[in-house]
């Protein structure tokens, strides 16, 4: 056994990194703004995309995030590398950011909204929300809402949401959509996710219908991968099984390469509304492929963070 898996081990590692993106898109005079790019297939993200143009890491730890900035701009040499205060738990903080980008950036053409919890115990936002619903949908969706504009303005742009696999164990339970009834930290995640995919798919239909070029604007959504990264340190248990496994896990520069693809592949300047898993088209539950459930999931956020997004 030990002999076969020392033969065999170069082809399972090539066949866990998946798929990768091969795309040599420039992005010169274009700017990309990535969620919770501080750390793990996001920090891997903003690496690859710093070879390529100019990069906004947006996220909570500003000191883990002028670490990466300095890290990246060490390898790739571009300095346009910039770190910016985004705690997507707080709404008044993603307010804020919005507000301070708009009067500091001219441009914005690639929305990367990469940042999640996993696996948290049950807790709330600064605005009351669950805390997976919070993060990994609300504050997405506030965020790109309050962006919008911008990334019109420089059309062609994408707006890129990393949801998971996990999409298909989720439901949108708007009886509970706050797990104040029920909560199980896994199923939250999983629920999350789901809104991922059903918030790409709105929002695509919704762009769809304002441009006549699809390619002026598209909005994708992806499964990055089984990654090796902090996301799991909410669970002892998944944290330990993450060690023992790794070798059958994709590096976070490997769960990134879907980010990347989704970003700036040129054939898919008009693909919208879809899901890809290592670099590819992949299959979306039923549940994330229901118009009306898509439809309520935008109005009830809509109501929850008291916007108003036509």
């Amino acid at each position: 056994v030990p002999v076969f898996l020392f033969v065999a081990a170069p082809y399972i590692r090539r066949y866990v990194a998946g798929g990768r993106c091969k795309s040599t898109a420039r992005l010169e005079g274009k700017v990309v703004i990535i969620t919770g790019a501080n750390t793990g297939i996001g920090k891997e993200t903003a690496r690859d995309l710093a070879q390529r143009g100019k990069v906004i890491i947006a996220c909570r730890d500003t000191a883990k995030g002028e670490a990466a900035a300095s890290e990246i701009q060490a390898e790739t040499g571009n300095q346009q590398v910039i770190v910016k205060k985004l705690d997507l738990a707080d709404t008044k903080s993603i307010r804020e950011f919005a507000e301070k980008f708009l009067a500091e950036e001219k441009e914005l053409h690639i929305l990367i909204n990469n940042a999640g919890v996993m696996l948290c115990p049950y807790s709330k936002t600064a605005d009351g929300f669950e805390m997976h619903l919070g993060v990994n949908h609300l504050g997405h969706f506030l965020l790109t809402f309050l962006l919008l504009e911008r990334l019109k303005q420089c059309a062609p742009a994408r707006i890129v949401n990393v949801s998971s696999l996990a999409h298909h164990g989720g439901r949108i339970r708007f009886h509970d959509l706050q797990g104040e009834k029920s909560y199980n930290r896994g199923l939250a995640y999983c629920h999350s996710k789901l809104a991922n995919v059903l918030f790409t798919r709105e929002l695509a239909r919704r762009l769809q219908g304002k441009f006549q070029r699809r390619a002026e604007f598209t909005a994708n959504a992806l499964h990055p991968g089984s990654v090796y990264s902090e996301l799991v340190r909410h669970s002892f248990v998944l944290t330990w099984l993450w060690k023992i496994f790794s070798f059958f896990l994709k590096t976070p520069r490997e769960g990134a390469q879907t980010s990347i693809y989704c970003a700036v592949a040129e054939e898919l300047d008009s693909v919208t509304g879809q899901y890809f898993s290592d670099c590819q088209p992949a299959y979306i539950s039923p549940r994330g492929r229901n118009d009306e459930t898509a439809k309520k999931l935008w109005s009830v956020s809509c109501e929850l963070l008291g916007i108003q997004w036509e």
